[in-house]
């Protein structure tokens, strides 16, 4: 939820979702194919930056939608139980993709450290957080998956740790999208599903996805807390009973013509709540993992003058806000049907 960055420009997904062809599902309001958002201007902009193409839906924000203030370590009184229960991960996975890999953390005396530089203050100091990434991958990475999935869990929370960008394809239950999808591409329906468009990798099996993952964009090293087998699936599945099947089922709603961007981490609750009902929407979204550590929190520190996760950017509508709980409100008002 509390937190602040600065990003460069997201990477253009290099062709569409439907990889060289274009379909239109049967709904009216349902468009298949997503290019990335390369534009993106200040946080309370509501506007809508281009017409959409012939086919595309129009998506306008709700009527008079102002973005909310950022309050930093707060939560809404009628959110409470969703958050603690959201909250349950950080118990059963031990805090998994709360640390990108490396991290370290060093105190600076506040009047050394340099002004416009994220960090927290701590009694008369600044806390200093650091990594070591691996390679970073020039496109985003591509995963077909959905929330109430333990082993899609296990990839999300190598994501946080590795500090990648994914482009997330949500897979709910009778989506009528994505999921249909990944059995034309791959031969069958099971999730989580990878294509990496760097290397023209494509693979099933959590397992092997973190393995290729940490191989080719980390030190090669599974985390501990990810290399236990049956036991890291069954607490992967136990830190979701509190949200049991939230994020699971699809919820009829509008395809945006380019996803949408989120800046959240796997392990943050308030991050949880707004990809429940992303993927719920089948809406495809660029997220951009900043665990603690990550230099994307910077980068969006500087870019919009706080940071704070989750951060939405819509580029369909110009929306960009904080706060977990309007974000879910928006979601919804903005694409549901």
């Amino acid at each position: 939820m509390a937190g602040v960055l600065n990003f460069t420009s997201t990477p253009l997904i290099s062709r569409p979702i439907w990889r060289h062809t274009k379909v239109k599902i049967a709904s009216s309001n349902r468009v298949s194919v997503i290019k990335s958002s390369t534009d993106v201007s200040d946080t309370a902009s509501t506007s809508v930056k281009e017409e959409p193409k012939s086919g595309f839906s129009v998506i306008t924000p709700p009527p008079n939608f102002k973005p909310p203030e950022p309050k930093r370590f707060g939560v809404r009184p009628d959110k409470v139980s969703d958050v603690i229960t959201a909250s349950l991960n950080l118990l059963f996975r031990l805090g998994t993709g709360v640390f990108v890999s490396g991290y370290s953390v060093s105190l600076v005396p506040k009047n050394e450290y340099p002004s416009g530089q994220y960090g927290l203050e701590f009694s008369g100091y600044i806390v200093k957080e650091s990594s070591k990434l691996g390679p970073r991958p020039e496109k985003p990475i591509e995963i077909y998956e959905f929330e109430g999935c333990p082993f899609c869990r296990k990839v999300r929370e190598i994501v946080a740790v590795l500090d990648l960008d994914v482009l997330f394809y949500p897979c709910p239950r009778n989506g009528p999208t994505f999921r249909p999808k990944v059995g034309q591409m791959g031969g069958k329906q099971m999730f989580p599903y990878m294509v990496d468009p760097n290397t023209g990798v494509a693979m099933y099996e959590s397992d092997d996805i973190i393995k290729y993952l940490v191989q080719k964009y980390g030190d090669g090293n599974v985390p501990l807390s990810l290399s236990l087998g049956l036991l890291t699936t069954l607490t992967a599945g136990f830190a979701m009973i509190g949200r049991m099947g939230k994020g699971s089922i699809y919820t009829k709603a509008k395809m945006p013509p380019q996803p949408l961007e989120v800046w959240a981490y796997e392990a943050s609750p308030f991050s949880k709540l707004v990809r429940e009902v992303l993927v719920e929407l089948e809406l495809p979204h660029i997220l951009h993992s900043c665990a603690r550590g990550s230099p994307k929190r910077q980068e969006l520190y500087a870019r919009v003058g706080h940071f704070q996760a989750p951060y939405l950017e819509d580029p369909n509508t110009g929306v960009k806000m904080f706060e977990s709980a309007e974000i879910v409100e928006y979601l919804r008002a903005t694409y549901a049907l």
